[in-house]
């Protein structure tokens, strides 16, 4: 089975589909994604039930990639939610949350900053994300500031490498 075929069974996005199109294995487009949401979303879709443990470590992993949109926040009042949020992701990790608060503080961050455009959104679409991983595997996707696109990108390759260094292989 192709990687087009793979992806395709499993509802990956077009763009996803059509650039892992371009390597031979799974395996070699793994090592050359750029792309940490895609590469998230795919764990998210392979790691089991919810909030078993391979859950818990996706939404440790994306966790980390959600601090890294956090400067990118508008004010210190939607960065202090999102870094509450992403805490309780860490606990929940950990073991020591459950995942109805992981849900009550990524609805809080959402809420908090629906309104806010540019970068305040995209911290806290990443913090949101981070929590639905435990849940929900379509939300695993972390995202940059939506007006800054090479900072988006900076950010989508540094959560690939944070994605990579938990999970040296491709899950397909």
């Amino acid at each position: 089975m192709t990687n087009r075929e793979r992806l395709n069974t499993i509802g990956a996005c077009h763009d996803a589909v059509e650039w892992a199109g371009k390597y031979k294995t799974p395996k070699a487009a793994w090592k050359a994604c750029q792309r940490g949401d895609w590469m998230l979303w795919l764990i998210g879709k392979t790691s089991g039930p919810p909030d078993s443990d391979s859950r818990r470590k996706l939404v440790l992993v994306a966790a980390q990639c959600a601090e890294l949109a956090l400067p990118f926040a508008r004010d210190e009042e939607t960065r202090a939610i999102c870094e509450s949020t992403i805490q309780t992701c860490y606990a929940y990790a950990a073991g020591e949350a459950e995942l109805t608060d992981v849900r009550s503080a990524a609805d809080a961050a959402y809420a908090a900053t629906y309104a806010a455009d540019d970068a305040a959104y995209a911290a806290a679409y990443a913090a949101y994300a981070a929590a639905y991983a435990a849940a929900d595997a379509a939300y695993a996707a972390t995202y940059a500031a939506d007006d800054a696109a090479y900072a988006r990108s900076k950010i989508l390759a540094a959560c690939a490498d944070i994605v990579r260094d938990n999970y040296p292989e491709s899950p397909l």
